[in-house]
């Protein structure tokens, strides 16, 4: 059964939308001045309603423009050369001929792999587990805008959309964003075993064969084993890959690497890669959110990147120093007695009301 109806009833961020999770406890989302979070029930922004699919495309479109994956972005019209992310849906329509006369049912998929025929793409999708297929109105569709939100944050990529960055910071994120783009981010494509990379230079037919006495080199420099006489095998479970089955491939790690469809997942979290968005970093596949936490420490008050050395740590765990303050009444602790709770501070006066 669906979960919500992926469609225009869908609530959207902001004042006034109650809280998912809290079930009608949180009257409306009250944002809060600095925290992603609503400062009525302190859930997340996301669990009183995601953004708009429009906000989605604009997000990803503005991530993929200025990289080597902008084919993949369209220019907005009238948008002053705002660049949009060219989603490919897929409808499936299916003959259903049970009744006396034969209708037809179609079926929308919120983003297939693009470039592909149908039936490949129909492949690939029966791969991955049912319930993250992003059917319209399904579970699948909502999970992936869900992992969307959590593994892309805008303010992971915007400093427009940033509230931790101090005078003179905004400089560090614009060139974190650009180094990221040029050496990390890729976006992961589909074809058959062997066939990955195929046409990639002016429709010039590439070599399929791979010379047994020279492993091929990676991006990185590194030499990579060459799969023995057409026998590939996926990079996370290892196991063999079917020649007919669809896998997926990640231009930054080489074309003699493969995944079936369910193993691209991101090496922190094991999350699937959302729209097959990487970033690729010591010899594996990140989501965005874990990769740049990767380079740069995290703000477990504001979930933004921190880019002052000047910055406070507790238990793994780095706040900018404006922002390590109780959750209940804001008083900052630097140098106070408090409590953690998970990733929550709480002075001790909070603490002991709790």
């Amino acid at each position: 059964p669906a979960l919500f109806q992926m469609s225009g009833s869908q609530p959207q961020v902001g004042r006034g939308v109650p809280c998912l999770r809290c079930r009608g406890m949180c009257t409306g989302f009250e944002p809060h001045s600095w925290r992603k979070i609503c400062k009525s029930c302190k859930c997340s922004q996301e669990e009183h309603g995601l953004s708009s699919e429009l906000e989605d495309d604009r997000k990803i479109g503005r991530l993929l423009s200025d990289s080597k994956y902008s084919t993949l972005t369209a220019r907005l019209k009238g948008g002053d050369g705002v660049r949009i992310y060219k989603r490919n849906r897929m409808i499936v329509t299916n003959p259903n001929i049970s009744g006396k006369d034969p209708t037809f049912d179609t079926i929308t998929y919120e983003w297939a792999p693009p470039g592909l025929a149908q039936k490949l793409a129909m492949q690939y999708m029966e791969l991955i587990p049912k319930e993250l297929q992003p059917v319209a109105g399904t579970d699948g569709a909502f999970h992936r805008r869900r992992r969307l939100t959590r593994q892309l944050p805008l303010y992971d990529q915007d400093p427009a959309h940033c509230r931790g960055l101090a005078e003179g910071e905004q400089k560090l994120m614009e060139e974190f964003v650009k180094k990221y783009k040029a050496e990390a981010l890729g976006v992961g494509e589909v074809a058959l075993p062997g066939q990955g990379g195929g046409g990639k230079e002016e429709g010039k037919p590439q070599d399929k064969s791979i010379d047994p006495g020279k492993a091929p080199e990676s991006p990185n420099g590194a030499l990579e084993s060459a799969p023995t006489a057409g026998h590939y095998r996926c990079e996370t479970c290892k196991q063999a890959v079917p020649g007919d089955c669809p896998v997926v491939y990640a231009d930054r790690a080489g074309y003699s690497r493969q995944w079936h469809p369910a193993c691209f997942v991101c090496c922190r979290c094991a999350e699937p890669l959302v729209d097959l968005i990487y970033f690729w970093k010591s010899g594996a596949a990140w989501c965005g959110r874990h990769y740049c936490e990767s380079i740069r420490p995290r703000c477990a008050g504001c979930d933004e990147i921190i880019f002052s050395e000047d910055y406070q740590q507790v238990e793994g765990l780095a706040w900018h120093k404006k922002h390590f303050a109780c959750l209940e009444c804001e008083t900052l602790l630097t140098g106070k007695p408090f409590t953690l709770a998970n990733t929550s501070l709480l002075c001790t006066t909070c603490s002991q009301s709790r």
